[in-house]
């Protein structure tokens, strides 16, 4: 495979997405309550600097509603910058905690970067937002398709060019397609749903992408828009056009079926958090990190293996007690059932199941000050 290892240097954001939320607790010891969401009592204040996963921002908008709702005093900026400035930001001091479609790894120094900031200590990792990563496109006269991961790896690799290639009819015999060129659109930015994307069709392809899974787009040249947002206005701006983005922010575009097996599988967040169940941890991590390795090649039926798993990221203790305080409150809430919930509702994600949720609460509720 053709490894792809392209630093960029990444400038801190200032935090744009302003959510208004309380902390939990006055204290350290039950900043969250308990995991339906029951907050208590509040006293403290302060804003949070965060950011990160462009793909957490419906979410962050009903977790900032549902906290909210109960509490006041503490305003937390959410900055949705994409997975690989807010990691890069978290790092260098300059995020209380970040959003990461990927999980920390040393390919450019990220894990060792995050344990450096947090003193010395293992960081915490853990998820908070399962999505299926829908394949996007704007076709006239389409409505919707049936890929699979080889040929949608052929069309991203500029193999594919046209609408009608005998591939992509193939396996849609009733689609009347059209010979309009193929645009693929990628994310500019680095990206922790281009890296799930980019694993996806390595893993998923049958040997039809010759990149690893890389966070920056590893073809030069092509059409690109910056965060979520950007690439979903490069493809409804286009006729011909298809990406990759969080299915909650898809909009009115189309949505490609995925082949799993005998079965094309459209996104869903019941197939999401059917393939997270059967997917194995990652090796190697510590007792805060629940890195999660992604079956990319399931056959399960319902499965919808094309899917990002979103984590927190943040420090186990904090030199100011009443950061560890309002940090902990926030994703206490973000983890618990409330919080869980008013992102299915909110965004379309997956909750986790009631295992993941109970080992990330324990984690994300023990972060204090030192």
């Amino acid at each position: 495979m053709k490894s792809t290892s392209i630093r960029r240097v990444l400038v801190p954001g200032v935090a744009a997405l302003a959510l208004a939320l309380t902390a939990c607790s006055a204290s350290n010891e039950d900043p969250a309550g308990d995991s339906t969401g029951d907050t208590g009592s509040t006293s403290l204040s302060g804003t949070l600097n965060a950011g990160g996963a462009s793909s957490q921002e419906s979410a962050q908008a009903a977790w900032r509603a549902g906290f909210q709702t109960d509490n006041s005093g503490v305003t937390i900026n959410y900055d949705p910058v994409g997975s690989g400035t807010g990691v890069e930001n978290f790092n260098n001091g300059g995020y209380s905690f970040a959003g990461s479609d990927s999980y920390l790894n040393d390919d450019e120094g990220a894990l060792t970067a995050a344990k450096e900031r947090c003193g010395g200590e293992d960081p915490i990792e853990v998820p908070a937002y399962v999505s299926p990563i829908a394949v996007v496109f704007n076709l006239s006269g389409v409505d919707s398709l049936n890929l699979s991961a080889e040929v949608i790896a052929q069309i991203f690799d500029g193999k594919i060019t046209a609408w009608n290639d005998s591939a992509i009819a193939k396996l849609n015999p009733d689609a009347k397609l059209p010979s309009t060129k193929i645009t693929p659109v990628h994310r500019s930015d680095e990206s922790g749903t281009t890296k799930n994307f980019t694993d996806y069709l390595a893993k998923a392809g049958n040997g039809a992408w010759g990149y690893d899974a890389d966070s920056v787009w590893p073809i030069k040249g092509g059409e690109s828009g910056e965060g979520t947002s950007g690439l979903i206005n490069a493809v409804s701006g286009g006729d011909g056009t298809i990406g990759y983005a969080d299915e909650s922010q898809a909009g009115s575009l189309g949505q490609v079926a995925i082949q799993v097996g005998d079965a094309f599988n459209a996104p869903s967040a019941e197939g999401a958090a059917k393939v997270l169940a059967v997917s194995k941890r990652a090796e190697g991590r510590s007792d805060v990190d629940m890195a999660i390795d992604i079956d990319r090649t399931t056959t399960e039926a319902g499965a919808y293996p094309l899917l990002l798993a979103s984590y927190l990221i943040a420090c186990q203790h904090y030199d100011d007690a009443n950061e560890a305080a309002m940090v902990s409150g926030f994703l206490s809430y973000i983890v618990s059932d409330a919080g869980q919930q008013a992102a299915a509702e909110q965004a379309g994600s997956a909750p986790l199941d009631s295992e993941l949720a109970s080992e990330a609460q324990g984690i994300v509720g023990a972060i204090s000050g030192k």
